[in-house]
């Protein structure tokens, strides 16, 4: 497609102010420049309901509604659209949804295990004949789980662990199986403990467990699968399956160092949209200790290879990097959209620095969105109901890489 020019995407985005007059313009000053800033809420509530295919639990995942407005506005129908931070796969499976094609990376390989399944998607007659084939034994992990598990429960995850294949629908179940792992509903093969997308240690788990007085309910993993299966594939229908395994055929996934993907071609990506890692505010062993025990995944070794910031300085100096490795493989006339949200409740607008590192690389600075949606906190984790009103706010700066 012809590329979007930088005049016409902020013609798009100033359009909001005429439409609702609750956005605002503002300037973000950095030096000597100055560079639009515009304030609302965008999406989530103002966009269509997203595809029931993205219900998966995820540690720090924005809404799909995010990734989508980007794509609608700058691709067309079989153009590429990466994310080089791909988590759970929210930019992928929502561009492959609207007939793009999609470039995934991530140093975690749990992100391809998750996302992969959901663009080559079995019926549900296969997922439940495939369920009635495997057989359970009454095999113990190798590791202490009778905090998380009941006995017969953890045998049926260690059969399923032990029996699954690389077929589509054994992908399937594995995708499912490691996102049902433990959780705090009945809907998860665990007893009660922390919310899907937040980890609980072993010794944690045994501390919830004698606060509430808990012992591990028997659950039947096969009845969990099918059931949280049919609530994720109630939006997908024949066609839209064939459309996203040939789309699936022609993408890219791979598990490298963000600044250091070199089978990507120069010049090749019409969109990236991307939230990379903050700080160090997610530990990759601690949050998925469990789910890379269930895929035989050395957790500590991916985490050695995940790069941990501790200052503002060291985060932009490996994003520059990044800029620099977006910046060769975006088409000229692309774009990316950089979602960086805020650190340390707003003391920290890491927009601000993001800015001089695009300009850095050779992007030009179509301005920054901020995307701000109220919301009613709800917890009760620990027996507190806490219905304050809260702030969820993304950040995203907008760059454009000149013809």
């Amino acid at each position: 497609m012809p590329a979007v020019s930088i005049e016409r995407a902020k013609a798009v985005l100033s359009e909001f102010v005429l439409v609702n007059q609750e956005t605002s313009i503002d300037k973000l000053v950095l030096g000597k420049e100055n560079y639009t800033k515009f304030v609302n809420e965008f999406w989530t509530a103002k966009q269509r309901q997203a595809n029931s295919i993205h219900e998966i639990s995820y540690r720090a995942c924005y809404k799909p509604q995010l990734p989508r407005f980007f794509i609608d506005i700058f691709t067309e129908r079989g153009d590429i659209v990466y994310d080089p931070f791909a988590g759970r796969g929210t930019t992928l499976i929502e561009a492959a949804l609207m007939g793009r094609n999609i470039v995934s990376n991530d140093v975690n390989p749990l992100s391809a295990i998750l996302t992969r399944p959901r663009l080559n998607i079995p019926t549900i007659s296969e997922i439940e004949n495939r369920l009635d084939e495997i057989e359970f034994e009454s095999t113990e992990a190798d590791i202490d789980l009778s905090m998380f598990f009941n006995k017969k429960t953890e045998y049926e995850i260690v059969s399923l662990k032990n029996r699954l294949l690389d077929s589509d629908v054994d992908n399937w179940i594995r995708m499912v199986s490691t996102n049902r792992l433990t959780g705090h509903s009945a809907g998860f093969f665990s007893g009660y403990t922390l919310p899907p997308n937040q980890a609980a240690s072993q010794k944690s788990q045994r501390l919830i467990n004698t606060r509430l007085e808990l012992v591990p309910p028997y659950k039947n993993t096969k009845e969990i699968i099918l059931k949280k299966s049919k609530s994720l594939l109630r939006n997908i229908n024949s066609k839209l399956r064939k459309d996203l395994k040939v789309i699936s055929s022609n993408s890219i996934f791979s598990s490298l160092d963000s600044r250091k993907t070199l089978h990507i071609e120069n010049d090749s990506i019409n969109l990236t949209v991307t939230s990379p890692p903050f700080l160090n505010i997610v530990k990759y062993a601690a949050d998925n200790w469990l789910r890379c025990w269930f895929n035989d995944i050395d957790a500590s070794e991916v985490e050695s290879r995940i790069s941990l910031c501790p200052s503002v300085g060291s985060w932009s100096e490996i994003m520059s990097s990044v800029f620099d490795e977006l910046h060769r493989i975006t088409i000229p006339g692309g774009w990316v959209a950089f979602e960086v949200g805020e650190v340390n409740n707003g003391k920290i607008k890491l927009d601000e620095h993001v800015v001089p590192l695009g300009l850095e690389s050779g992007f030009v600075c179509a301005g920054v969105m901020v995307n701000s949606q109220n919301f009613t906190k709800t917890s009760n984790i620990w027996g507190v109901n806490n219905m304050k009103i809260g702030t969820n706010t993304n950040r995203i700066v907008l760059f454009h890489k000149p013809k």
